[in-house]
């Protein structure tokens, strides 16, 4: 138990930079056959993705967490609570670890212990090399788009009964890509690469699950790769309610040593 709680702030930093999916195969997810097998143009697709956005004020459950760093692999499972816009909450068994996101500010304890780290997103901007925020964390546990679709120009391929997208200007730093299930719209994958860095963040939708009639993920996959690490992080949302009222009980205790991250 000591080994799995200690790991907790790990995740935390690596959720908040997991932005990259590679997927060869079409997954099975919910789909509500609406559009007939009709190919879209990019606009459209675009468009369809950002109608179906799920719609939420509050969302809870439990997450389960599967890691696997190369060399050792843990499981557990935390309360996960998430304030739409707002805030992400995670709490491992009694409290003992917690992790708290804001739009401004990544946080997190070990009372095992006592360390603390209290920031903003510069430190895991920094570390992924490109601008990282709230936003992106909160759609990359939501299927959702990472980046603004409607901001850009996309080339929109069939590739596997998915609509694979691509940015028509190539950046010189990152190669993007972004998979979207062409029946609900969801994102079934996401791809970001920094060859000249050898990083490769990759995220993986498996499935989602359906409640009160709006999809969410039930299963995500997550793979971070750089020259000196490779980690692995499978996400699986448990007993899932929609707008249910909660509370997000966060304070850093006192006499914690802070979490200096270089």
């Amino acid at each position: 138990m000591i080994k799995y709680l200690q790991i907790l702030p790990k995740i935390t930093i690596a959720l908040v930079v997991a932005v990259f999916f590679v997927s060869c195969k079409s997954k099975k997810i919910i789909s509500d056959t609406s559009s007939n097998g009709k190919k879209l143009n990019t606009r459209t697709l675009v468009k369809n993705h950002y109608a179906n956005t799920l719609d939420f004020k509050t969302l809870r459950g439990r997450l389960k967490i599967d890691y696997t760093d190369g060399s050792d692999s843990q499981g557990y499972t935390v309360s996960f609570r998430m304030e739409k816009d707002k805030a992400i909450w995670l709490s491992a068994t009694l409290g003992v670890v917690k992790a708290y996101i804001t739009p401004t500010r990544v946080s997190f304890y070990n009372r095992l212990q006592n360390e603390y780290f209290d920031g903003d997103f510069t430190y895991l901007s920094n570390l992924l090399g490109t601008d990282l925020d709230y936003q992106k964390v909160q759609n990359l546990l939501l299927g959702e788009s990472l980046f603004d679709l409607r901001k850009e120009k996309y080339n929109t391929v069939e590739h596997n009964n998915q609509y694979q997208l691509s940015p028509k200007k190539a950046n010189e730093l990152f190669m993007t890509l972004l998979q979207i299930e062409p029946n609900n719209y969801k994102v079934a994958g996401m791809q970001l690469t920094q060859p000249q860095k050898s990083r490769v963040l990759d995220v993986q939708y498996k499935d989602y699950q359906q409640i009160d009639k709006k999809l969410v993920p039930n299963v995500i996959d997550i793979y971070v790769k750089d020259k000196e690490k490779e980690n692995t992080i499978e996400l699986t949302f448990k007993n899932i309610e929609l707008n249910k009222s909660f509370k997000l009980p966060y304070k850093i205790p006192t006499g914690f040593k802070e979490i200096v991250l270089e």
